[in-house]
């Protein structure tokens, strides 16, 4: 028995498919997992994972690293891209699901992202991140992993899939999270409990990362939240801890929900979130 966190941990020798690659977490965890020797798949639509593939393969190297550009809202378009990877016998041995357009398209700190105004198209946006991508990805991949007995499946939701957001944190902001993300996570949650329960016996687990409050303060954007920002204080005195969390802080639980440190976890929603959910 090798008890070494470098064993526990090791990512040597698996693939690990991840989306939503060219996104503030994304970026992170790509690279995380490349320099924990895993052979990445990244997939993302927006022209930021070319540039990211270039500082990826300057860093780690390109042998262990290919990307896909897809846009996901065209479900062909990723069923083909699936494909392809399942026909050049690559097997999946971890699938990460963190697509999820977050931005004024899907109502976030829009005067339309509130209960009120939210329209169709932006329950749909966030019902397709939540749900119909990351279950359609699990369906495609989940067969080879059925074939060879194992995989693990980590699904990234959010502390609100278990938790409302206090609406005196956006009082005299122009900030909001918009209802449809909660319920999409939400029902990720409930996705992912039953991809555990059903296909538990075939060596798949399946997992959910429940991230707190990571803000992109490097983000020059118009919705953006700038550092020092009395919003984003606001966010730091809610959790016990007392501050934000940095996407870094998110790696040890992906590491270890990727690796076999795990292996005997499935069904589970790990939260990240300093404290947030607790009080």
């Amino acid at each position: 028995m090798n008890l070494q966190a470098n064993t526990l941990f090791s990512l040597k020798g698996k693939t690990v498919l991840l989306t939503g690659a060219s996104g503030f977490l994304g970026n992170t965890f790509a690279k995380a997992l490349l320099a924990n020797d895993a052979r990445l798949i990244a997939l993302g639509r927006s022209e930021k994972l070319e540039t990211n593939f270039e500082q990826w393969s300057s860093e780690f190297g390109a042998d262990n690293l290919q990307i896909h550009t897809v846009d996901m809202y065209d479900i062909s378009a990723l069923d083909k891209v699936l494909n392809r990877i399942l026909e050049n016998e690559t097997i999946v041995d971890v699938l990460i699901n963190n697509a999820h357009e977050l931005g004024p398209n899907t109502g976030f700190n829009t005067d339309v992202g509130t209960l009120e105004n939210a329209t169709l198209d932006q329950w749909y946006r966030h019902f397709a991140g939540g749900l119909y991508w990351p279950a359609f990805t699990v369906q495609k991949l989940g067969v080879a992993m059925k074939e060879y007995h194992r995989g693990s499946i980590i699904n990234i939701s959010t502390m609100y899939a278990t938790v409302a957001p206090n609406p005196h944190l956006y009082e005299e902001t122009a900030f909001i999270n918009p209802p449809g993300y909660s319920a999409a996570k939400a029902g990720m949650l409930a996705f992912t409990r039953y991809v555990a329960s059903f296909w538990g016996k075939y060596g798949i687990r399946a997992n959910a990362i429940l991230p707190g409050p990571f803000s992109n303060t490097e983000d020059e954007g118009p919705n953006s939240v700038k550092k020092g920002d009395f919003f984003l204080n606001r966010l730091a005195n809610r959790t016990t801890l007392g501050r934000i969390g940095q996407p870094i802080e998110l790696v040890g639980a992906l590491l270890f929900l990727a690796s076999d440190a795990s292996s005997f976890v499935t069904g589970h929603a790990l939260a990240v979130d300093g404290g947030w959910t607790i009080t």
